[in-house]
């Protein structure tokens, strides 16, 4: 029988520009420690530890790890594109529901480099050449980077379909930024307006501004998870609970519908939300404040729909409406997202869990959503893996 996982401690360290943020051993350890002081124990009481990263090389987390203790304890490295942190995550409180271990570690870091993402291994096949190869016969090779193909032409293909105008994703990132403002920990602080987001260099005519694309970034988060049993007999927090929680992977509808959306991860999306409303026995309705993927603009306006935010093809109305934002339906990445904070692969997923426990817990200060009981977190990893988790203040 599963049993009732609790976040008693996270930590994150400001994220910062490539080439500005310290070693990546030095960023874990640090996000590491903050988890542990929140929480009120030491590295000795952590039985087990996954370790998310992307950009570097094997064993990076027992590096990271060694810098607070070597205990000896089985440490677990994981990557799973940008769902890394999630993905730790969720084999971090599979160990704990399971009986395994009473308090297990999740950490996340990444040392990025400037520019766009690319591969490593050049001498062997991608993983993304199927993702690559629709991409192309879907909106061509126009010289953009990929991974702005990818969720441009996802975003193109809501504006094609439903009449979306490029304006509402300029919406989505002057929201991100007035809600960054309030975030110490955001690495973009200065509001904009949707008329600047639209002012900004061309990425792509008619589909895509630079401010709508989130920039690599470095920075660590992690969190400490326990059981209930640990966390009393030690007089730990336990006043939020990872209520659900799902992993999805790619379907046979990411290339058979021919539809850049679901080459984006739309129905792993939607598919993981669905498991995690059916855990817990509520509907998107019930949820408060939500942490969501907004690598791009586009992909929180696909989100909104995946998750059962808004109806499919409802999106933006529900922007227009500003039922994404305070005094809307759905505070939607309060934290600024990584559209302001910038996205540290292996660290966002944890960065999005630090946000949503402080939010239940009440500190989440000028950023804090009333009354919050209820949040909901999704990350997504093209080629491809999709985790959403439901928080509950208890």
């Amino acid at each position: 029988m599963s049993r009732d996982v609790f976040v008693a401690g996270v930590g994150m360290i400001p994220f910062a520009k490539p080439g500005k943020s310290d070693p990546y051993f030095q960023m874990g350890s640090t996000a590491t420690g903050l988890a542990l002081a929140d929480a009120g124990v030491s590295y000795d009481a952590v039985q087990q530890a996954y370790v998310g990263y992307v950009y570097a090389d094997s064993t990076a987390g027992q590096r990271a790890l060694y810098e607070v203790g070597m205990s000896g304890i089985p440490i677990v490295n994981v990557n799973n594109n940008c769902s890394t942190g999630s993905t730790a995550l969720f084999l971090a409180r599979q160990a704990v529901a399971s009986g395994a271990a009473d308090c297990v570690l999740a950490l996340g870091f990444e040392q990025m480099t400037p520019g766009a993402l690319g591969s490593v291994f050049n001498d062997r096949p991608s993983p993304f050449d199927r993702f690559e190869e629709e991409t192309d016969a879907l909106v061509g090779d126009n010289g953009v980077p990929l991974a702005l193909r990818y969720f441009g032409g996802a975003g193109k293909a809501h504006m094609d379909q439903y009449g979306t105008q490029l304006s509402t994703f300029a919406k989505i990132r002057a929201k991100a930024s007035r809600h960054a403002a309030r975030n110490p920990l955001a690495l973009f602080r200065t509001e904009v307006t949707a008329e600047e987001v639209m002012a900004s260099p061309v990425m792509w005519p008619g589909v895509m501004t630079r401010l709508m694309a989130c920039p690599p970034t470095c920075g660590a988060a992690a969190a400490l998870l326990v059981s209930e049993a640990y966390a009393r007999k030690h007089g730990l927090d336990h006043s939020v609970r990872i209520r659900a929680q799902s992993m999805t992977t790619d379907s046979p509808k990411t290339f058979e519908t021919h539809d850049m959306r679901e080459v984006v991860g739309f129905s792993m999306a939607q598919e993981a939300a669905r498991q995690v409303y059916e855990q817990a026995g509520i509907s998107p309705q019930d949820v408060n404040v939500v942490e969501l993927h907004d690598c791009f603009a586009h992909n929180e306006l696909l989100t909104y729909e995946a998750l059962g935010l808004c109806p499919v093809g409802g999106a933006e109305k529900f922007v227009c409406d500003g039922d994404n934002t305070y005094g809307g339906k759905f505070v939607t990445n309060p934290s600024g997202g990584l559209l302001s904070k910038g996205h540290p692969l292996g660290a966002t997923g944890l960065a999005q869990c630090t946000e949503l426990v402080q939010q239940l817990r009440g500190r989440a200060d000028q950023r804090q959503v009333q009354n919050a009981r209820l949040a909901l977190q999704h990350n997504l990893g093209l080629g491809g893996a999709c985790v959403v988790t439901l928080y509950e203040r208890v």
